[in-house]
């Protein structure tokens, strides 16, 4: 227990790197748009068309207002004092009196209104605001969001980031881009989760005893979001503020080209706010990154001691896993609040930034309208301008910094998905076995240098019972295990059929592999569902049969729904042995040349062992059939026995042929078990 120390990967050490490490990974988040092409399309299209009428259009209502209805200035003949743009719509405005001015002021919010949300309120105020990066920035000109409450730590907040949706309108397009939005980030959210998913169970056996559940659940659950805000507040958000920036400053050189200045001074806010926040950038990348290692440790403690809670009652562990769950939870708070921190000290920077431009506007802009160069109304039109330009600009100089804390997600989920997965189509198609499995000087090490076996030479026939046996830890799971290519030998030659099984793609020589592995892997679906999971299209009267064999039948017949019982509800109530005997019942049924049973009969009692015995004898007569077990009774009946003891095999030979051995090892092993000394 304790403070636990966050470790991370190569690949994610790389993502605190420089700039370009950084765009490296944006362009491979971008790479999995294209799958939603016609989406995309969809929603710059309705960001443009927003855009566009909120610059060109929305602002102009308070110049009509302050100027031709609170002061009561008569509009030109010519419109001018508004873009040539506006004059169809200003110059029926010019013979009326202010009530009927404001009048059609009222009838035009209404329909901006009814139809996308805009209010001369939000057009004159919402620009006003202030946000962390180029989408939030868009935001404070009049972008509409919806978000779920969330806590503060990065994992409930990516629940937000999954289902993300926002609209630069409100009304009924408003709707329509928001239903839009919402369901491109879910599909996008979904699809990368998959693909993280289906990537964790391809893994080699090797790198999945490595990888943490709890790790790779924090990835596919909180980490793989970070793609949806890429999206969201990135990539949407630069567009949508590029756009604003061309359309605000191409009308303030056409209306207010005599005062540059204040263009000037609105752009100026972006460079000012990227000076002043780069110095913080990296570092809220780097505390993105620990707090997400340390969120994913959490979740390991909690899966692990879920896992683990029977040995936690039965051993008196519940205050020792309370106090180590509360220890990496608190170190889970103490790495996001060094995060917010950073993002605080990010923030503050920006902000100095954006009170630097706003004092200059107010300076410059107050001079030109004392000395009449604009009028009252002109103020506020400009006023929108400058809020726009320096908000967005604003945003932008976060940009980078933003980039950071999800790059930082990002990273992890690349780096498990660049792990490389087993090649599960690859090479020749292994044809029906017909006779059987040959090792010839078979050595297996693992990545970290254990040689776990040595010299192993074997030979197995269909129509046999192969047993393996030994001490624990003697190799025998892991010798099995090269059969269907759940461990790859790194010395000698693994044959089928002699057939190499370094040639032979796993896809197809797992189809015949039936594997029962000695802990219980049993599905939350039905009874029959998990018996025939190996083979879909078998019948309830196959299932059945196999059952009986299993002496599993009786048992299944007295739960309240027999073979319908979901064991989802029910698993708990059944005891070791009975969920034993689905399992084997399961590797029965499967149409495979070859049946593999880890200590099969461990949990039973000694008639349905019996049972099994037989049943696998009957199995033998078309399969090979390798069984690990220590049980005496299980392994007498074997055609040939092959003996095991740190990873090399020692003896082999039938049951009377090795107790005939005197000073043998599978003798001494057989008396220790009889407990003759």
């Amino acid at each position: 227990s304790g403070p636990m120390s966050v470790s991370t990967t190569a690949s994610e050490r790389a993502a605190d790197g420089s700039f370009r490490d950084a765009l490296r990974i944006l362009l491979r988040v971008v790479g999995y748009f294209r799958v939603f092409k016609a989406r995309i399309a969809a929603k710059f299209g309705l960001i443009t068309f927003e855009h566009t009428l909120r610059m060109l259009v929305l602002p102009w209502p308070l110049k009509i207002v302050v100027d031709h209805v609170v002061l009561g200035k008569p509009i030109d003949a010519d419109a001018s004092g508004f873009p040539g743009y506006m004059a169809p719509l200003v110059l029926p405005l010019r013979d009326m009196n202010a009530t009927q001015i404001m009048s059609w002021m009222l009838v035009f919010g209404v329909v901006t209104v009814a139809f996308m949300g805009m209010t001369l309120n939000r057009a004159s105020g919402g620009a006003g605001g202030s946000g962390g990066s180029a989408g939030a920035a868009a935001g404070a000109a009049g972008l509409a969001n919806q978000t779920l409450a969330d806590g503060h730590d990065t994992a409930t907040q990516t629940e937000n980031a999954a289902n993300q949706s926002q609209s630069a309108m409100g009304g009924l397009l408003g709707i329509l881009e928001f239903k839009l939005h919402l369901r491109l980030s879910q599909a996008l959210n979904h699809l990368l989760r998959s693909q993280l998913a289906s990537h964790i169970m391809s893994l080699p056996m090797t790198k999945l005893d490595d990888q943490r559940i709890g790790d790779s659940t924090y990835r596919v659950i909180y980490d793989s979001t970070s793609a949806t805000s890429i999206f969201s507040e990135l990539i949407m958000g630069i567009y949508g503020s590029l756009l604003m920036i061309g359309l605000a400053i191409g009308v303030m050189l056409t209306s207010y080209g005599n005062a540059p200045e204040v263009i000037i001074a609105g752009l100026l806010v972006g460079p000012l706010t990227f000076l002043f926040a780069t110095p913080f950038a990296r570092l809220v990348r780097r505390r993105s990154r620990i707090s997400r290692s340390a969120g994913s440790t959490t979740t390991s403690n909690i899966e692990e001691g879920m896992n683990n809670v029977l040995a936690v009652q039965s051993l008196g562990g519940n205050k020792r896993e309370s106090q180590r769950f509360s220890a990496a939870s608190n170190e889970s708070f103490k790495r996001y609040r060094g995060l917010v921190v950073s993002q605080l000290l990010l923030g503050g920077a920006g902000t100095l930034a954006f009170l630097v431009g706003q004092i200059l506007f107010f300076v410059l802009m107050a001079g030109h309208v004392i000395d009449g160069t604009y009028t009252a109304g002109d103020y506020f039109v400009v006023l929108y301008y400058f809020f726009v330009l320096s908000a967005v600009c604003y945003g932008f100089g976060f940009i980078y910094a933003e980039l950071q804390v999800h790059v930082a997600g990002m990273a992890r989920v690349f780096s498990l998905l660049d792990t490389p997965a087993e090649k599960t189509v690859e090479g020749v198609t292994l044809p029906e076995i017909h006779n059987g499995l040959v090792m010839e000087n078979v050595g297996l090490t693992y990545p970290d240098g254990r040689s776990a076996l040595r010299n192993i030479n074997l030979e197995a026939r269909v129509g046999e019972i192969i047993a393996l046996v030994g001490p624990t830890g003697a190799g025998k799971t892991t010798l099995a295990y090269l059969v269907p290519a759940l461990l790859q030998a790194t010395a000698g030659k693994v044959s089928i059929d002699g057939i190499d099984l370094k040639d032979v793609s796993v896809e197809s020589l797992r189809q015949q592999v039936s594997y029962v592995f000695q802990e219980t892997q049993l599905f939350s679906d039905s009874i029959l569902d998990n018996i025939r999971y190996g083979n879909k299209t078998a019948s309830l009267e196959e299932v059945q049969a196999v059952a009986r064999t299993a002496g599993a039948h009786e048992f299944i017949m007295d739960l309240p729904e027999g073979y319908n019982t979901n064991l989802g509800t029910v698993t708990s109530k059944l005891s070791v042995g009975q969920k034993q005997r689905i399992s084997i019942a399961r590797g029965l049924l499967r149409e495979s040349k070859i049946l593999i049973l880890d200590e099969p009969t461990s949990a039973l009692d000694p008639e349905t062992e019996s049972y099994l015995v037989d049943a696998l004898h009957e199995a033998a007569k078309e399969k090979l059939v390798i069984v690990i077990a220590h049980r005496l009774s299980t392994i007498s009946h074997a055609d040939k026995i092959y003996f095991l003891e740190a990873g090399e095999i020692v003896e082999s030979g039938a049951h009377e042929a090795l107790m005939a051995k005197p000073g043998g090892r599978y003798r001494q092993y057989v008396a220790l078990q009889a407990g003759d000394t």
